[in-house]
């Protein structure tokens, strides 16, 4: 791996790794098929601590760097895509409350995830997807409290969460992102309920769920940093979960190479392992490419990130480069399994269905060119 791991690290990973081996890898083709939340297997997962690779070891976090949080998220994804993006999707509920929210808050929200529970973070509407601006939940002052209504979509594990990030206007005059503020909701606020599970083409151990703001009201004390500032938080934050993001792909890429040389090195045609012909050797070989240069692109967003450098730009190129790799892994691994690999009796055909995703969520990958053009090319 690209990654460089401490010794204690390297440990780690090789506990995580026998876990999702002997716990995920096989267990959760029933539930890709289902599309039933595996409760059962989060628990499993929960035991491991691997719901809480985010929270700071101040709040009683296991203390770990970024980079070996990758290198873990990256070895569950290699497992199951939507188990990894659900244990890593607390820490995008969580990301806004580190980020600006006070002492208390984070506290609130670590002690909810270490004892098991899921947050969640409602940014995305129906008419707001790649532009936040264009969204329609409002926040309404009234004496010590805010009014929230609106509607949210696709949010991962909104069914299970215990705690909801939501960002609302707060400041119409204001206009678009300049009047967004953000707040902490907790399971069982009078007024908010989540809508049905949707039914996905992929990532399907992953639950993603509307959620509806019906005149739920909050306290003051629960607004995320400073009113109108919503914004801001949620961009940082998704700076980092882009990264995440990257993350998780790197993983289902890396068990593209896994199956197709698995495959590969047993299938004969012509008297000789179909990988010894150059044409599914080399591509292979890009497959390997793509998904090591993957890994450098996170590596070097979350060293700039942890040098409290600008790395919003690097992390946009990472979430691209390996939304783009996943799917011609995916792609590629098909081809070389030929028929079979459209069969869902093998693995690859469940891979090339959780792959087109990760061109898609944490912002499209169009929106992600964009960051980086406008990052590059500076104001014309």
């Amino acid at each position: 791996m690209s990654y460089i791991l401490s010794e204690e690290s390297r440990d780690l990973l090789q506990d995580v790794r026998n876990f999702c081996q002997n716990e995920l890898k096989e267990q959760v083709k029933e539930y890709d098929e289902s599309g039933e939340w595996p409760r059962e297997l989060y628990e499993k997962a929960i035991e491991m601590q691997l719901h809480m690779l985010d929270v700071p070891e101040q709040f009683g976090g296991l203390g770990l760097d970024r980079i070996t949080c990758a290198a873990l998220i990256e070895q569950i994804a290699i497992a199951d895509a939507g188990m990894a993006v659900t244990l890593s999707g607390n820490g995008l509920a969580l990301k806004p409350v580190l980020i600006s929210g006070n002492d208390e808050q984070k506290k609130k929200c670590c002690d909810i995830i270490i004892n098991g529970g899921f947050g969640c973070f409602a940014l995305t509407e129906p008419n707001a997807g790649s532009d936040p601006a264009g969204g329609k939940t409002t926040a309404v002052r009234d004496g010590n409290d805010y009014i929230l209504n609106g509607r949210k979509c696709f949010i991962t594990s909104a069914e299970v969460a215990d705690f909801f990030v939501v960002t609302a206007t707060t400041n119409k005059e204001l206009g678009g992102t300049k009047g967004m503020s953000a707040f902490l909701v907790y399971k069982g606020t009078p007024g908010l309920s989540v809508g049905n599970h949707e039914k996905k083409m992929g990532i399907r151990t992953s639950i993603t769920s509307d959620v509806v703001l019906d005149d739920v009201r909050v306290p003051a004390e629960n607004m995320i940093g400073a009113e109108n500032t919503g914004f801001i938080t949620a961009m940082k934050t998704l700076d980092l979960a882009r990264i995440n993001c990257a993350v998780v792909a790197t993983g289902v890429a890396q068990r593209c190479i896994d199956e197709a040389v698995e495959y590969g090195r047993q299938r004969k045609q012509f008297g000789k392992p179909i990988l010894a012909n150059q044409a599914l050797a080399f591509k292979v070989a890009d497959m390997r490419i793509r998904t090591e240069a993957s890994r450098s692109l996170i590596a070097q967003a979350l060293n700039t990130a942890d040098a409290g450098l600008p790395f919003s730009d690097l992390g946009s190129c990472a979430k691209a480069f390996a939304g783009d790799a996943v799917q011609q892994n995916a792609i590629d691994a098909v081809q070389i399994l030929g028929g079979y690999g459209f069969s869902r009796e093998y693995p690859v055909e469940k891979l090339y269905r959780d792959a087109k995703i990760f061109s898609i969520f944490e912002g499209t990958n169009e929106i992600q060119r964009v960051v980086i053009s406008r990052s590059t090319i500076g104001k014309l």
